[in-house]
C-alpha cells in the first residue's frame, strides 16, 4: 500500500467511527435512526 491508500483508508475509518458515535449518542438520547424523537411523533421506529 502506498501513502495515498493509507490516507484514504484512515479517512474512511474515521468517518465510520464518527457515524457510529453519533448513532450511539442519539440512541442514548432516545432518538431513532431516522433522527426524530419517536416519543412525540408516534412512528415507533425505536424498535427497528
Amino acid at each position: 500500500m502506498n501513502p495515498a491508500d493509507l490516507v484514504v483508508a484512515a479517512l474512511v475509518i474515521g468517518i465510520v467511527a464518527v457515524a457510529v458515535v453519533i448513532l450511539r449518542r442519539n440512541k442514548k438520547k432516545g432518538k431513532c435512526h431516522c433522527g426524530c424523537d419517536c416519543s412525540c411523533c408516534g412512528q415507533d421506529c425505536e424498535t427497528k
